[in-house]
């Protein structure tokens, strides 16, 4: 029997699988195209994301092929400057395309062990008190302990669930593209620059050796999203700009909607929701694939804890509770965002409104870290203002945090030299260092870098390890 069972061969999917491998996890990815699209749905990583592939030891594979662009201008294409120190020590966008993504992440979950299956496509299953089945349209049929629906918006697993997924149909629709130009650059630049003063969902933006990325709105709705053709697009480009600036040769065409929506609930019994699959909002501010890959970074170690048999009573649960909200506010901020790039009248007076707050520091920064993540704080209970919020990488005294935490283990940052974690050793690594960017005593984060207690109490350190780590192994046991 396969320990998980993960549908979908996305970002999420591959960033699940790999997290659970670093647990032993035996984890079977099942993608039903027999190809990776070279659709480019995404461009980009937003710092909480960059985090996380630094906390895994992956951030100089994606450097070495992305682009680091300065943040801010994001918000409904409001252009500000970022606001002054921002509490990441990666305070850029990384421009790089998804179908890159897709393949370090497929990369890194192989190298890991993961067995990423394509072309096996998941037409029904059935769970029991142990056991989920998947069905396949092959006519084959596996068993896993659990089984976590990765697959996109239009999600199988959520759909064969039964998880109402209530929200607003699409309202607009997008079509993009990426194709060559024959216009000159500086005349593509000038034309494009004037549109975009009142049209936000327009662009051209170059790719090298005449290739482009093209967005434009569409005229109207289709229901069933087939892909627009080159003269549909042509056509909206024209009606905006006066020129289609000589498209031709698409390598791709897409459209998308900002249909939003959320899943009720990411668990049933066996069966859990993630990246897409749980929600989907607007591409505005470009956090789709980033609150995918945060989902799953979220999930992963408490869902390898509760197969390895060590995870606290409701540690599995929380995934919901914890990841819901931060998705019902991205979709919150997202339709804010459609509405602000709007052209009737009254949103045009509300952004107008709003270009002047965000001269405000704490406004821009408020809304800038919405879009980065870097704001998130779990609700754990009163306490320390650093409880629930994820640690950014700090310089130790022997080298950095972050490198630390590549093997998704726990740890106890400990300035104090006089604290303990024995009974969790093969859970959480107790580390003795100090930072001058540190300002507690010692601090126990979670696999995710979630700081979960800080002090320099070890009886009440004693009582919050089992809170997030589980009981304790005796020496008999460690032995």
């Amino acid at each position: 029997m396969i320990d998980v069972i993960v549908v979908g061969g996305g970002p999420t999917g591959l960033m699940l699988a790999s997290e659970l491998r670093l647990h032993g996890i035996d984890v079977r990815i099942l993608e039903k195209d027999t190809e990776p699209t070279p659709v480019v749905r995404s461009l980009g990583l937003h710092a909480r994301s960059i985090e996380i592939m630094d906390q895994r030891g992956l951030l100089d594979r994606f450097l070495a092929l992305g682009t680091q662009h300065p943040v801010g201008g994001f918000f409904a294409g409001i252009s500000k400057p970022a606001p002054d120190q921002l509490d990441t020590a990666h305070p850029y966008v990384l421009g790089i395309p998804q179908p890159t993504t897709d393949r370090l992440l497929a990369e890194h979950a192989t190298a890991l062990g993961a067995d990423i299956r394509r072309g096996h496509e998941l037409v029904g299953l059935n769970q029991d008190d142990d056991t989920v089945t998947a069905h396949l349209a092959d006519g084959t049929h596996l068993h896993a302990r659990y089984l976590v629906g990765c697959d996109g918006g239009r999600s199988t697993v959520r759909k064969l669930l039964g998880v109402p997924f209530p929200g607003e149909p699409t309202r607009h629709q997008t079509l993009l593209a990426e194709a060559e130009l024959t216009a000159p650059p500086e005349t593509i630049n000038a034309i494009v620059t004037k549109v975009r003063e009142t049209h936000k969902r327009f662009g051209a933006g170059p790719l090298g050796n005449g290739l482009y990325r093209l967005i434009a709105p569409a005229d109207g709705v289709v229901e069933d999203r087939t892909p627009p053709t080159l003269d549909e697009l042509k056509q909206q480009i024209r009606r905006l700009a006066g020129t289609d600036f000589g498209a031709h040769s698409p390598r791709w065409l897409s459209r998308f909607g900002d249909s939003t929506r959320q899943a009720e609930r990411y668990r049933t019994g066996r069966v859990l929701l993630a990246g897409d699959a749980a929600h989907i909002h607007p591409p505005t501010g470009g956090q789709g694939l980033n609150l995918g890959v945060q989902d799953a970074f979220n999930l992963g170690w408490k869902l390898a804890a509760t197969i390895n048999g060590w995870a606290p009573a409701g540690l599995l649960d929380t995934y919901h509770t914890e990841r819901h909200p931060v998705a019902a506010d991205v979709l919150t901020n997202t339709r804010a965002q459609m509405e602000l790039m709007s052209l009737d009248p009254g949103a045009q007076a509300v952004r107008r409104l709003l270009v002047e707050l965000m001269d405000f520091d704490d406004v821009n920064r408020h809304l800038t870290e919405k879009i980065i993540a870097i704001g998130i704080r779990y609700d754990f209970g009163a306490g320390h203002h650093l409880l629930g919020r994820r640690m950014r990488d700090i310089a130790l005294k022997h080298g950095r945090l972050y490198p630390l935490m590549h093997h998704g283990r726990g740890l106890l940052l400990d300035q104090t030299g006089q604290l303990s974690a024995t009974g969790w050793a093969d859970r959480v690594d107790h580390i003795i260092d100090v930072s001058d960017e540190l300002d507690v005593p010692a601090a126990l984060l979670r696999p995710d870098g979630h700081i979960a207690w800080v002090g320099d109490n070890q009886q009440d350190l004693l009582g919050h390890l089992p809170t997030w780590f589980g009981t304790a192994t005796t020496r008999a046991q460690r032995s």
